[in-house]
């Protein structure tokens, strides 16, 4: 790293964690949100058919379900678009750059902001668009921070992770609305204010942001925004090369010849052969599963608590709360890689002796990341579906850590699994396929509500039994590295 260039970077680094935490993923802060929208009465006129002898003493409508059912719908509809534009948008940072996708997830994020500012009891509907909006942009915004890791080398893969938890942090920001609107500060002065931010970030996009990506590894003396001496030219020359460099680099990725399984003998497979494979298979079941069980408890979250508390400061109180723990995200995320770091180390010193490939020794790192996931999901679940409001602030906690855990094991995992030349396509298609299972979170919801009479235990249980199936991912991964070391090939 050039020590001439480390002011720029660190001002970089800063602003752009300070970006991911007020921006990138508020809508998992929905909850706060949630709350602020039925003190205001959105979608209220749903629920006028069950009101009066249904409501309580508290305030709290018990039996407002058409009303808790088009929150939950918003909700699946931007959780969805979360992680299906995922493949898109990082299309359009691929193919138009850094500048482009910025300006683009700038557009989305105000506009979204500011139909959510003026949206009113009578035009709710427009959440429908406004929420969905405000998803894509968040993700726009991560993806053109992820690769502010180039810039400091050896700690890329800690930057990233840190850039991810900050992502989970951000739905602190619904939080500290909900605290504002309790100050009787209105819901459209804070989406204002977030609205008149975004000359903030189109202020960074051209000052503290490169034009096209940042390379890895870095070019000497590599400069951008305000401080770019080099011509276009001569900058996206640099990066060609490096992108060649950067294939062979094992401090990136494995190299072709690394990868352990059919493709080890005649050099990489196709993209399809890998899409197609068990290992793929298995880590879009444990990813789907643990993430549709986390989509769903923030999409019922204000129910469940409305039935537990039959309180409005109750439900007031552990909505903040909930708040408050996923801010501890950015805390809980760099862990994760930082086990793996650690155990990659240890395999590559026992690898010296046996001569395992660095490819094996990669992806027995991931075994224990995987199965920590799973068992602090499964914690999460059965906390989530006991009915002791106490408890849930156990539930909270895990939820957190086991978010984070979640989304930088998911690409991790791909990163030391599969070629480099095919981890984009491989995160693209697996958090789009995924984003479709998700979905799943609405029916399940109507189910709850409908039939079941809100009485989710048998839900619970069935989601219970699903996450106890994620431990095979781990232990298959476990078995392939044991057959690794007795054999130079395995099936993937």
């Amino acid at each position: 790293m050039a020590a001439r260039g480390l002011p720029l970077y660190v001002a970089t680094l800063l602003t752009g964690l300070l970006e991911c935490v007020g921006f990138a993923g508020v809508l998992f802060g929905w909850t706060s949100l949630v709350f602020v929208f039925k003190t205001e009465h959105y979608f209220e006129n749903l629920c006028e058919p069950q009101a009066g002898p249904l409501g309580n003493d508290t305030g709290v409508d018990e039996g407002c379900k058409a009303q808790d059912a088009r929150f939950s719908l918003i909700f699946t509809l931007a959780s969805f678009m979360n992680n299906f534009m995922t493949f898109p948008a990082g299309y359009v940072f691929d193919r138009f750059k850094t500048t482009v996708a910025r300006l683009i997830a700038i557009f989305l994020y105000t506009s979204a902001t500011l139909i959510i500012a003026f949206t009113t009891a009578d035009s709710a509907p427009l959440l429908f668009l406004a929420m969905p909006m405000l998803t894509v942009g968040g993700i726009l915004f991560l993806i053109t921070n992820l690769q502010i890791g180039n810039l400091f080398g050896k700690h890329r893969s800690t930057i990233i992770t840190l850039y991810n938890g900050a992502f989970d942090s951000s739905s602190a920001v619904f939080l500290i609305i909900k605290l504002l609107h309790g100050l009787d500060i209105k819901l459209m002065h804070s989406f204002i204010f977030i609205s008149i931010c975004s000359i903030w970030h189109v202020a960074r996009t051209f000052l503290l942001m490169p034009r096209g990506h940042i390379p890895y590894p870095l070019p000497p003396s590599y400069s951008y925004g305000l401080c770019a001496r080099d011509s276009p030219t001569m900058t996206e020359k640099q990066i060609a090369e490096q992108k060649c460099r950067e294939l062979q680099s094992k401090e990136f990725l494995p190299s072709k010849e690394e990868i352990s399984g059919p493709a080890q003998q005649q050099g990489s497979g196709s993209f399809w052969s890998y899409a197609l494979s068990w290992r793929f298979a298995w880590h879009l079941m444990w990813l789907s599963v643990i993430q549709l069980w986390h989509y769903l408890f923030i999409g019922i979250l204000n129910s469940m608590l409305t039935r537990l508390a039959r309180n409005t400061e109750l439900v007031s109180t552990y909505t903040d709360a909930f708040a408050i723990t996923q801010f501890f995200g950015i805390l809980c995320a760099p862990w994760n890689g930082l086990l793996m770091d650690l155990l990659k180390q240890k395999y590559q010193r026992d690898a010296k002796k046996t001569g395992t490939s660095d490819a094996s020794v990669a992806l027995c790192s991931t075994v224990p990341s995987l199965a920590l996931t799973s068992l602090l999901c499964l914690g999460f679940a059965i906390c989530a579906s006991v009915r002791s409001l106490p408890l849930q602030y156990v539930t909270f906690v895990l939820q957190v850590i086991s978010r984070s855990f979640l989304y930088g094991g998911n690409a991790a995992f791909l990163t030391l699994a599969f070629p480099s030349e095919h981890f984009g396509k491989l995160f693209g298609l697996v958090m789009a396929l995924s984003a479709i299972v998700s979905l799943l979170q609405f029916p399940i919801f109507t189910l709850i509500e409908g039939p079941l009479q809100s009485n989710p235990d048998y839900v619970n249980v069935v989601l219970v039994l699903a996450i106890l199936l994620t431990f095979i991912h781990p232990f298959r991964v476990y078995r392939e590295c044991r057959a690794q070391r007795k054999a130079p090939s395995t099936a993937l």
